[in-house]
Formats: C-alpha cells, structure tokens, sequence
C-alpha cells in the first residue's frame, strides 16, 4: 500500500528515511525548519551495517570518494605541546583499519539529497500541531498551512518537535548526561594537513581537524556543563567555551580565538533519548528523536542510517499495516540502539574498546527475516 507521509526533518534520518520510502512507491513530503541548508558541522562516522545501507542506497563510491583525508593524529598539552602522535587511528573516527568511513555531516548530507528529488520539500517551515483521527493526521504548520497526510515520520534531532507534539511533552525522554558540545570553524592558518589534534584531560576534551580541502579547520570542544541555561543565548554559549578554554595555548590559541567570530557554531547538551515507544498511532520517530545516543558514541549517524532502512523496509513488509510495520521496527531495532548507547561512557579518557564498538556497530541484521 503507498501512502503519502511526511517527514520532519531533513537530516541524516530524515533524507535516508525519505529516501528508502521514495523507493518503495510512497509519496514524500520533507519539512525542514531550516530555511537553507545547514553547512558545517563534525566529522561523522559510517560505521559497519551502516555502510551496507549506504551500498544500498547506491552512495558508497561517492561517499568513499568524499572521506577525510586524515592520517592520524597528535595528542597535545594543554600549552601545544606534543605528548605522542599515532599512525592507527584518529579520535574522530577510530582505527584506520576498520573499514568505517569519516565524511563530514555536510558532505553526507549533500549526496543524501541527490537520492531525493522526487520528494516535495517545503523549507523553513515546521509543524506545530498533529492530529491523528485514525484514519489521517492533519498537520498543521507554522507558515498557517494544514495538509493531511498518512504517516508522520519524526526525524527531527535531539530536541524534536514530532515528539513533543505527541510523546513527551516535557522531554523528560532526555537523559542529559551532564556535559556539553561545542563546534565551530576555525582558519587552517599554520596550516594543518591532513592530520588531527587532541587535547582530553578529566575536565575537558578539545579535537581540531582540516576539511577535505585542507582549507578550514573544524574544532569540537566538549566539557562537564549543565548546557540548558544556555539554550538559545549563542553569546552566552560562546562566551563559556571561551571560559573554559581559556588557559589553552600554543597551537590551540589561534584555534580558540577564532571562536568569537567564527561563523559556524553548534552548542548542545551531551544526553541520549530513552522512550518505551518510539511510535503511536500513524506517528513515528526516527534517529536521534527516537534513540539519540549522543556524539559521544560515534554511532548516531549509522544509527539514522539503519533505522531509516529498517523503518522503510518494515512499512514494506507489513503492507497497509502500518501499526505492524511500526512494531516491527522497533522489534528489530531497539537491541541495536541499546548496544550502541552503552557505548557511552563519559569517564573513559581513551577511545571505545575496539571489540565494543565491532559488536555494537554490526549488531543487527538489515533484512527481516
């Protein structure tokens, strides 16, 4: 049975989600609060069934093909200093020898888009009351617009509007794990080649690595903080990560003073999502709304990326049964999503273990049995 849905958000879920159900017949609809697209952001990681999802989709050449370039990495003091330097792997994105692929959110979300042009995308608009009678939900969105739709797929990040709309008003789901994120762009003024920088003490941990080009530099900066205060005062947000990085120096300062006036700037609140459901009635969560495991795991882009197949293909297995399909889904994919947020875990000052990330990155089967 195709339906016509819609889905919240044009992220990694979002976009893969759209994608999976554009190719199963249904007709699509993205909404993105965004009135332009988002540039910037992290490294990200695809990671074991993750990329069988990405072959599927018929984007791993372009992805291998849009990889970072790094070739390891140097842990520093806090003064610039060299402590040690590694050929094996990055923080970032883990042994070199794993077969998991580094690409930049904005790259990944570039060639997810090429997979859906045949969705209608309505941008810089957003839905701000659902209802569902049972046989439709009639969503009503901010620009004063009503559209009814079958399905309401909310893939719409940590802080989702789908899901307070209809699950957790209070998003008392949040499991705010008493730290922050911060990232931002920085000149490649020494410059950095292909090569990463870490700082981690018990307090905090600063990461720095060139884009592609070598031209630009991305810099995460993540420490203990309770980040709600802060919420929507991006000068108040950056004037703490200033705060607390203040006595860094060497090569981090000309890094960390470009944070004033950098022009891309992410803050977040380091937390997991943890729902009993992640589904009622034609409504439906996705990705970080429905299972955030935070970036501390590595894992939240392969777990948008599976469980956007894993959703699409359930619909397809249930047929018109969309209350089955929605079971189904979370039948299949609540063991990995659990596996892959045990792997946070903020007192570890190294990487993930190997063998923890291996079982929990392939810990489930794609195709339903």
């Amino acid at each position: 049975m195709k339906s016509s849905i819609l889905i919240c958000g044009a992220g990694v879920a979002g976009l893969a989600t759209a994608h999976f159900l554009l190719r199963a017949g249904h007709a699509v609809t993205v909404a993105e609060r965004s009135p332009t697209f988002r540039g910037g952001g992290q490294a990200v990681d695809v990671r074991g069934v993750a990329l069988d999802v990405v072959q599927r989709m018929g984007l791993l050449d372009a992805v291998l093909e849009q990889r970072t370039h790094l070739k390891g990495m140097s842990m520093l003091d806090r003064d610039g200093r060299e402590l040690g330097r590694t050929l094996d792997r990055t923080m970032t994105g883990g042994r070199f020898d794993s077969g998991d692929v580094e690409i930049f959110r904005d790259d990944l979300c570039r060639l997810l888009m090429t997979r859906c042009e045949k969705a209608e995308l309505i941008a810089g608009d957003y839905a701000t009351a659902l209802h569902d009678d049972g046989a439709g939900v009639d969503v009503h969105f901010a620009g004063g617009t009503t559209r009814r739709f079958d399905l309401v797929i909310g893939a719409d990040g940590l802080r989702s509007r789908t899901r307070r709309l209809v699950f957790d008003a209070t998003d008392e789901c949040v499991l705010e794990l008493g730290a922050v994120l911060a990232l931002f762009t920085a000149p490649n003024e020494k410059p950095l080649t292909d090569w990463e920088l870490m700082y981690r003490d018990a307090e905090r941990g600063v990461v720095a690595y060139p884009t592609i080009d070598n031209r630009e530099l991305r810099v995460g900066a993540g420490f203990g903080a309770e980040g709600r205060t802060l919420r929507g005062n991006e000068a108040a947000q950056r004037a703490l990560v200033a705060q607390r990085c203040a006595d860094m120096g060497g090569d981090w300062r000309p890094m960390l003073d470009a944070l004033a006036t950098s022009p891309q700037f992410w803050f977040g609140e380091i937390a997991q999502v943890r729902l009993p459901t992640w589904h009622r009635g034609r409504v439906a969560l996705v990705g970080d709304a429905a299972y955030c495991a935070s970036p501390f795991s590595g894992q939240g882009t392969s777990l948008a990326l599976v469980g956007a197949f894993v959703l699409a293909d359930s619909l397809a297995c249930a047929g018109g049964d969309f209350g089955g399909a929605f079971s189904l889904y979370e039948t299949r994919m609540r063991p990995f999503v659990e596996a892959n947020q045990r792997l946070v875990d903020l007192t570890r000052v190294g990487p993930i273990p190997d063998e923890q990330m291996d079982a929990a990155k392939n810990g489930i089967v794609l195709d339903a049995a």
